[in-house]
């Protein structure tokens, strides 16, 4: 068992007079827990309560990233097509001046 220390006003002491101060504190000690386990459960539920709402956060987060990787992606194909397109053409028109510049030579 630890060892418990407490510090009392000399006064605090006197209004006590002549009573069993150990059978007090084991009388009072039900009480006592009662009180550290309610703040204790406190604190929990308010640290409870900051976690939900960054979980929320970092869901609505995680929603964004999600239509942004979406957007991102489209644009990939859009942009992969577009290059196909100007490769296309550029090989048409480099045949068509090659063609062009064979003919006038």
């Amino acid at each position: 068992m630890k060892e418990v220390l407490l510090v009392l006003p000399k006064d605090k002491l006197r209004a006590l007079g002549g009573r069993d101060i150990k059978a007090m504190i084991k009388e009072n000690l039900p009480k006592v827990e009662e009180t550290l386990l309610a703040g204790r459960e406190e604190v929990l539920l308010e640290k409870m309560a900051r976690l939900e709402e960054k979980l929320r956060e970092m869901e609505e987060e995680m929603e964004e990233l999600g239509e942004f990787y979406e957007k991102a992606l489209g644009d990939r194909a859009f942009l992969t097509a577009e290059r196909d397109r100007i490769k296309e053409e550029n090989a048409r028109l480099r045949a068509e001046f090659e063609k062009n510049r064979r003919g006038r030579g």
